[in-house]
């Protein structure tokens, strides 16, 4: 008698039928259910994206006063208008200085106090403390800005402020109005911005060099190399893909920025501050000139797109010469 086991499988056996249907040969599987997917995400996109702009992008070629009042059909009038506006060009060459004071200044900040954090505190005095420190640079972005802006307007008012009672204590007998005089509010909302807008790169930066491999700075440092060589020839390199999402993300903060001018300056004095979001909102409530203010913003917004699509190209090419080993 045998006591060999039966075999499960009959290698002779026809293949056992399929619970679900079988693909029809020679039929691709159907790709429309993959297109429901994207439903949600294309309805947002219309109603929250495409419907407005279309809408301000027609309000635009009206005069209109909002409300009940008559629309009346110019064409490109308001866009002539805008190239000789002189506020229209001010907002937009002070966007330059929100530009340094949001992206340049805070980045390159961020560099330094991402690297320190991590390479130097991390290292010799512990990782709480470099937590806790960039915890405390981050601070800025989570405080509510009419929070930061009644803070700041204490800071620089100009009797009873901090910044000329400490002037005042050193001999300065008429400390300057620094939110009321036009040749200081602009560098002194900058000064705010770059407080505001430090944590945003040294948070991110920092999270970049979690990714960096130690062994290549241990191999620095067995070679004699220093912090500051380290810095540039490890640190750099390594958080270039950070480094342009920062630059993306920032700059267009810095196009469209509102809330930190209408706390602080309200786009003054003598048009000092003014941007162009601002300028697009004295000409839709103050002014009541809704296509004008439609065609501003109509302007900022392609301004926008330009520069987001040439930041992201050199992105692309700073990442094939990268594969490409250049």
């Amino acid at each position: 008698m045998s006591n060999a086991a039966p075999s499960i499988i009959d290698p002779t056996a026809a293949p056992a039928p399929s619970r679900g249907r079988a693909p029809t040969p020679g039929r691709r599987p159907s790709t429309r259910v993959y297109w429901l997917y994207l439903l949600p995400g294309g309805i947002a996109l219309t109603v929250v994206i495409i419907v407005p702009f279309a809408m301000n992008l027609w309000y635009s070629l009206h005069k209109w006063k909002g409300g009940l009042a008559p629309m009346r059909w110019i064409g490109f009038d308001n866009y002539v208008d805008l190239m000789s506006d002189d506020a229209f060009w001010r907002s937009f060459q002070n966007s330059l200085w929100m530009i340094v004071a949001m992206v340049i200044v805070p980045t390159l900040i961020g560099i330094v106090l991402a690297a320190v954090l991590f390479d130097v505190v991390g290292k010799n005095i512990g990782t709480r403390t470099a937590s806790f420190l960039r915890a405390v640079y981050y601070l800025p972005q989570i405080l509510p800005i009419a929070v930061a802006g009644i803070v700041w307007n204490w800071i620089f008012n100009a009797e009873t402020g901090a910044l000329n009672e400490i002037l005042r204590s050193l001999g300065v007998t008429d400390p300057p109005n620094w939110l009321g005089v036009p040749g200081l509010a602009l560098p002194a909302v900058m000064i705010v911005l770059v407080w505001i807008q430090i944590g945003y790169p040294t948070v991110i930066f920092m999270s970049a060099l979690q990714r960096v491999d130690p062994e290549l700075y241990e191999a620095a440092e067995i070679d004699g190399a220093g912090w500051y060589r380290r810095f540039r020839a490890i640190t750099i390199p390594q958080i270039r893909p950070e480094t342009f999402v920062i630059t993306l993300t920032c700059t267009i903060a810095a196009l469209k920025v509102f809330a930190p001018i209408y706390v602080l300056t309200r786009g003054g004095p003598e048009g000092s501050t003014l941007v162009p979001s601002y300028y697009t909102f004295l000409n839709f409530f103050d002014k009541s000139k809704i296509g004008y203010g439609a065609a501003v913003a109509t302007v900022l917004t392609f301004v926008i797109i330009v520069v987001a699509v040439v930041i992201q190209s050199l992105q692309a090419r700073a990442e094939r010469r990268e594969e490409e080993g250049r």
